[in-house]
């Protein structure tokens, strides 16, 4: 499936942050305090290098010098799209609709618009004035397919968002973590994007590295929910390696058993746990089909 890499020795461990939130008791507010804490680490960090979960993706997939992905990756396109999907949802702008008393799955359940208000990102607005358009509405499976042009249905060519590659690539060039290059192939010139800012990269992979291994819950429910949808998305876009590289061998058998586990849960199952946000486990459930 992906080549496997030589591996440098270790693991550099990332540190702890200790959270400044109370106890307030629910599922739901321990969720938050394990999104908070990555969001204290992160404040330490100048805010031009927040990155939405597109962003970090791509940036996976980004070969450092040569500034563009792998030319045989043809799975990060939808991985992309899926990505846009989690990060409306985790935003509040659309959810999954009610299951119903018979409890439909994942995959036959429509995606609704829950706020029309602009994310202030173009790519996510884009998406987002699609979905709240469309009537009847649609499932996951079929966002995914119309975002990416991946559809027989001439009628949907129109909710294609294009140039979505590049247009990651320029907002990572904005947040000062690449540049933009001109490279010549012989027949043909490409804008390439390679990295400037490696400290930026490097720390998505110890993120990536550290919630497989040194901070492993168990439990997908007491993760933080946008290094979840990461792991699982840089899966399916075929990026998940490029993060796991520098690992040890024992580190790297552990983190893709760990890898494998969260991959063979049963999504229709985990969505209807306490304080699970169903959207983002029918996009799941979507993409690792």
């Amino acid at each position: 499936m992906t080549t496997v890499y030589q591996r440098s020795s270790g693991l550099v461990q990332r540190r702890a942050v200790s959270s400044s939130q109370g106890a307030e008791g629910g599922a739901d507010d321990r969720d938050e305090k394990l999104g908070n804490e990555d969001e204290e680490a992160e404040d330490h960090d100048s805010k031009e290098t927040r990155l939405t979960l597109m962003e970090e993706v791509l940036l996976l997939g980004l070969k450092d010098r040569e500034g563009y992905t792998s030319f045989w990756n043809d799975c990060i396109s939808s991985g992309l799209r899926g990505c846009i999907l989690i990060e409306l949802t985790l935003r509040g702008r659309i959810e999954l609709e009610k299951g119903g008393m018979r409890r439909r799955s994942l995959n036959n359940r429509k995606v609704l618009c829950k706020s029309d208000q602009p994310t202030g990102d173009v790519l996510l607005d884009e998406a987002l004035k699609h979905m709240k358009e469309t009537q009847p509405p649609e499932n996951v499976q079929s966002w995914v397919e119309y975002l990416s042009g991946e559809t027989w249905n001439p009628l949907k060519l129109r909710y294609q968002l294009r140039n979505v590659r590049e247009r990651l690539a320029k907002n990572l060039v904005e947040k000062g973590v690449c540049t933009t290059e001109k490279q010549n192939f012989l027949l043909f010139d490409m804008t390439t994007h390679p990295l400037t800012d490696n400290g930026v990269k490097q720390k998505l992979i110890k993120k990536v590295q550290d919630a497989v291994l040194s901070r492993w819950t168990n439990d997908p429910h007491r993760m933080d929910r946008r290094t979840l949808a990461l792991i699982y998305l840089a899966h399916t876009s075929d990026v998940l390696e490029n993060a796991f590289a520098p690992l040890s061998d024992d580190d790297y058998e552990v983190a893709m058993k760990r890898v494998r586990e969260l991959l063979d849960l049963d999504f229709d199952v985990e969505s209807m746990k306490e304080g699970a946000n169903e959207l983002m486990w029918a996009v799941f459930a979507a993409m690792t089909k």
